[in-house]
């Protein structure tokens, strides 16, 4: 065998340095590529968590405390009373009432102011067992119809109120049709109190949703008439119980603004409301109320927000005060990094 001749032949493990080098995929080293950046592991020990749930329950609780005390200020009064305006003799056949055309619909109420109220006093009504957050009643509307008048004829969706007599209707769908019609005024002392019913709309849908050039036409001229009517000879725009009432609500009970006045009510005073108890709530069991309300920097009446920071604060005490338990029955010792998970061998050991 001669071992000092030059091999001719390569192995099976040399590489060949006259072959083209293939282009690599691979990127560009850097730290980030290869998730070689510093980074931080945090470890909550019991101090940490204590702490937390404390500082939760510190802020927590002093804003739910808040809350609450804005919420109770607020002055409210709340007439139901779509069962009191029926006459004796249609207490039984309610529905047989409300769509008699030719019996007076005029209700006299009496409310007593409870406490002062200062102005502004923002006037609603509440509908119960009203489910316009149905999916059929939500998509029954056409936007475009609403924003442009060259649009007047697209009544896509807004079908079975889309046309009648053949023309199209304007602002067409069921919720436009459906729209409420009882009507309050007020007066205290014999004198009357003026409902400021501008700008109870949302500005956005004044200026984006409803054009100031589309003027009702054709509305409630079908044989089953839904709801209240509009003023022909005013833009959509304008019509702001329209715009109010076509911003469905999510829930079955809700409020809408109705107008607001513009006079602090005393403590005590009474107030008649003479209302045209005109909406059909009777056939689906609904109810109807008249709310009159102050606010605070909070907004109207509602205890949930306090609640919920309040329970949330004081859940959070609780938690702090049972690992401080924890923590002084059976005490993590310190400098054993046995707990921790990387630490650990398979076993578990």
């Amino acid at each position: 065998m001669n071992t000092n001749g030059a091999s001719t032949s390569t192995g099976v493990g040399s590489v060949d340095q006259t072959a083209p080098r293939r282009n690599s995929k691979r990127p560009k080293y850097s730290k980030f590529t290869q998730q070689e950046l510093p980074a931080c592991k945090p470890i909550l020990t019991p101090q940490w968590v204590i702490g937390a749930f404390v500082l939760v329950g510190i802020i927590f609780i002093p804003i739910g405390v808040a809350s609450l005390l804005a919420s109770r200020d607020v002055v409210e009064i709340v007439d139901r009373y779509e069962s009191d305006c029926i006459p004796p003799g249609f207490k039984t056949d309610k529905l047989a009432y409300i769509q008699n055309d030719s019996l007076s619909k005029t209700c006299r109420r009496s409310l007593t102011v409870p406490k002062h109220m200062k102005q502004p006093i923002y006037v609603y009504y509440q509908l119960d067992n009203f489910y316009q957050n149905h999916r059929r009643y939500v998509k029954s509307r056409n936007d475009a119809q609403l924003r442009d008048r060259n649009k007047q004829n697209e009544t896509s969706g807004c079908d079975p109120e889309d046309r009648s007599n053949g023309s199209p209707i304007v602002p067409c769908g069921l919720i436009a049709w459906s729209l409420f019609n009882d009507t309050y005024s007020f007066s205290r002392n014999n004198k009357s109190l003026n409902v400021n019913t501008k700008g109870i709309s949302w500005k956005s849908d004044r200026d984006h949703k409803f054009g100031d050039d589309v003027f009702p036409k054709n509305f409630q001229n079908g044989t089953l008439v839904g709801g209240g009517k509009l003023d022909p000879n005013k833009p959509l725009s304008e019509q702001e119980n329209l715009i109010v009432w076509m911003r469905t609500a999510a829930l079955p009970t809700f409020r809408k603004l109705y107008g607001k006045i513009e006079v602090d009510l005393q403590a005590n005073e009474q107030i008649t409301v003479v209302l045209e108890n005109n909406y059909n709530t009777y056939r689906f069991n609904g109810k109807k109320k008249l709310v009159l309300s102050t606010t605070t920097w909070l907004g109207g009446k509602n205890d949930f927000l306090g609640i919920a920071y309040l329970t949330i604060g004081a859940l959070c005490f609780f938690l702090a005060l049972a690992f401080i338990v924890v923590y002084l029955v059976k005490p993590r010792k310190l400098g054993d990094p046995s707990y921790l998970s990387w630490n650990r061998n398979p076993g578990g050991h």
